[in-house]
């Protein structure tokens, strides 16, 4: 039973009550009040003149549970912690069910009121008595060290899971598996004079052992042994066998060791489905030959079967085919071959993926972006490249003219002082004397006339540079500049930087007294 939140709707799906595994209430089966019961009866009204159920129910260490009577008739309610009665002594527990449900636990575990394991309820539990439980309750970690200890020097084949303390201290119950049986009387007398204590031995099963444990199946929640399932049926390889299930033991194999308890829960649903199927030893008369099971698909009614002559084919056949071969083998008949048979079988598309949110696909984000500035690197340094070899001067490889070092380039605009002069590019040289020189053009611009081989166009003089102006002195209008021609050593003179971007047309001009 559990809580009211976690009921259903009208349309069947479940509330939840938020407690992501944990119910607020403690009564789901979760947490630490395991295999706990919900009480839907407490607030029902008795009938008149009958008295309310005086036996109630006590949880203990791991969800252990016994029925004890209230013979004082004390005011115990659920969730109270009581002192009942111990063998020896006292014990302390935890109410965990009281009222009309008490009897329906009763009669499922088949104790009647008068049974001798239905003991008293002595009080409600002091605080001395909480701080004595508690106290006890905390030696069980060190105790069972020790006990695994002793074990080991014992050299018993058995292994000591869990130990749980009397609410009073006075006595302790050793849980442990053993395959075979064990005498642990020695065990007993080095377990009482160590810890001082009473000493009981408990043997449990495997799957008893991982209900104490607890843990968390391989479908990844808690173990049903450890929350609510209360009786270990018998579980075979039957039952795999039934779900076409691989008996593969790793798989099969729950916490415990043994096959998991999960496998009869749907056990009955496919053995109803398989009653509508034939016998797989069934074998299948056609013209092409005689065909064999090999697999079945249960809920979607498929067979799949192979020839005996040709088993690399596998044929998929639906239930209502392979029950009208098999009506026709009963009439001394062969029916037509698988093929014909598998042809008109329909098989659902399997969708694997649908862009239900406009996503094409999921791993667009895994390539890395190209950023468009490495695209526009690459392109500029060959705009670059190509716009320098525009900008570069023309130049004549004449091998007779020799340069002149008083000739000085013209530009078509003004130097500019704090630009960087850039290293000229060296002209390139004839080293041929058997070649004859290109044809150049006219100086002039004209396209048709050709410029003779041995002519030079004369270089214009050099300007002296001009003296800073001392005071208001003006140039008369007018005045011949002196050109003086350099005699001797001639002093090199810093040029102005050159502005290539807008250097198009270096050719030297011509004055007007050139030769045309």
């Amino acid at each position: 039973m559990a809580c009211g939140s976690c009921g259903t709707t009208e349309n069947g799906v479940p509330k939840g009550c938020k407690s992501n595994g944990n119910c607020g209430s403690g009564t789901c089966g979760s947490g630490s009040n395991k295999l706990a019961v919900f009480d839907w009866l407490s607030n029902m009204t008795l009938p008149s003149g009958q008295e309310r159920f005086n036996i109630f129910e006590v949880r203990f260490k791991n969800g252990r549970k016994h029925f004890y009577t209230n013979p004082d008739n004390l005011p115990i309610t659920m969730g109270d912690i009581v002192a009942v009665e111990g063998a020896p002594g006292h014990d302390i527990g935890t109410v965990s069910l009281a009222g009309e449900l008490v009897k329906v636990q009763m009669k499922k575990r088949k104790i009647t009121a008068d049974h001798e394991d239905v003991k008293k309820i002595y009080r409600k539990a002091s605080q001395r008595d909480i701080d004595i439980w508690q106290e006890a309750r905390g030696k069980e970690e060190e105790t069972q060290r020790k006990g695994r200890e002793i074990l080991g020097r014992l050299g018993l084949q058995m292994k000591l899971s869990d130990v749980e303390y009397q609410g009073d201290g006075n006595k302790a119950t050793f849980y442990y598996t053993a395959d075979t049986r064990v005498d642990f009387r020695q065990l007993i007398r080095d377990l009482a004079s160590a810890f001082s204590i009473r000493v009981e031995m408990k043997q449990v099963g495997a799957r008893q052992e991982a209900a104490r444990l607890g843990g968390v199946g391989s479908c990844g929640r808690e173990l049903c042994c450890s929350t609510w399932l209360t009786d270990f049926r018998k579980v075979t390889t039957s039952a795999a066998r039934y779900q076409q299930l691989s008996l593969n033991p790793l798989k099969l194999a729950g916490q415990c060791g043994k096959l998991k308890c999960c496998l009869n829960f749907e056990l009955d649903t496919y053995l109803d489905a398989l009653k509508s199927f034939p016998k797989q030893d069934l074998v299948l008369k056609t013209e092409k030959g005689d065909a064999v099971f090999v697999k079945m698909d249960i809920f979607k009614n498929h067979l799949w079967y192979t020839y005996k002559e040709e088993r690399f084919k596998w044929f998929r056949l639906t239930l209502e085919q392979v029950l009208e071969i098999i009506a026709l083998n009963k009439n001394n008949e062969k029916s037509i071959s698988l093929e014909e048979y598998e042809a008109d079988v329909e098989i659902p598309v399997k969708v694997d993926f649908e862009d239900a949110v406009g996503q094409d696909s999921l791993t667009r984000f895994d390539a890395p972006k190209t950023s468009n500035r490495k695209r526009r690197n690459k392109k500029k340094p060959a705009a670059v490249a190509n716009n320098n070899n525009n900008n570069k001067p023309r130049t004549r490889s004449n091998p007779n003219q020799k340069p002149n070092p008083n000739q000085k380039a013209t530009t078509s605009q003004k130097p500019n002082p704090n630009q960087k002069r850039k290293p000229q590019a060296k002209k390139q040289l004839n080293t041929n004397p058997n070649q004859k020189p290109k044809a150049k053009l006219n100086p002039n611009g004209n396209p048709n006339q050709k410029a003779k081989p041995n002519a030079q166009p004369k270089p214009r003089p050099q300007r002296k540079p001009r003296p800073k102006p001392q005071g208001d002195v003006k140039k008369p209008e007018g005045e011949a500049k002196d050109i003086k021609k350099p005699e001797g050593e001639v002093k090199k003179v810093n040029k102005p930087r050159r502005n290539n971007r807008n250097r198009k047309n270096n050719n030297p001009k011509n004055d007007n007294n050139s030769e045309k």
